[in-house]
């Protein structure tokens, strides 16, 4: 039945390289399955070229969101805003923090860890800061003078 199925594609080109991303949302298995509060199923297909070489990669998901609040599209801006926030929080916890990195494995100790890292870099962004990495090296040998800077001369 066509009136259970959504679809959406978008067409991205930069950095050398042309992103085809398609979402195909269905309800038909929400009877089917066996998945509490599923409403929707979706598959995602994202079709790069870059430098002459296509590549395809296939993904599938579920939701307990309803078509009457995310058809296709907003499914699909969903998904990519997903990536924005691997590549804004978790690379900057990853590899200017060095989480990945860590050797501190047990107890609630890398949790902590983690909270502290978040705190930081909201606390950064806060203060309009948008390139972390560089502003701590900046400042690593001398943080009274960043401190200073953010206005928080005491800290």
């Amino acid at each position: 039945m066509e009136a259970d199925r959504d679809e959406h594609s978008t067409l991205n080109k930069g950095h050398g390289r042309v992103e085809r991303r398609r979402l195909v949302s269905s309800t038909m298995l929400n009877e089917y399955a066996n998945w509490p509060g599923l409403k929707q199923v979706c598959q995602i297909t994202r079709t790069r070229t870059c430098q002459g070489k296509t590549t395809t990669e296939i993904a599938y998901g579920i939701t307990s969101v309803g078509r009457e609040r995310a058809n296709a599209e907003t499914l699909l801006k969903w998904n990519r805003g997903h990536w924005g926030i691997e590549n804004r929080l978790h690379w900057v916890r990853d590899e200017t923090f060095g989480e990945d990195r860590s050797r501190v494995r047990s107890g609630n100790a890398p949790q902590l860890l983690a909270s502290i890292r978040n705190l930081a870099i909201n606390w950064l962004r806060s203060q309009g800061i948008d390139r972390i990495a560089e502003s701590l090296r900046e400042n690593c040998w001398n943080p009274q003078r960043f401190f200073a800077k953010m206005g928080k001369p005491n800290f």
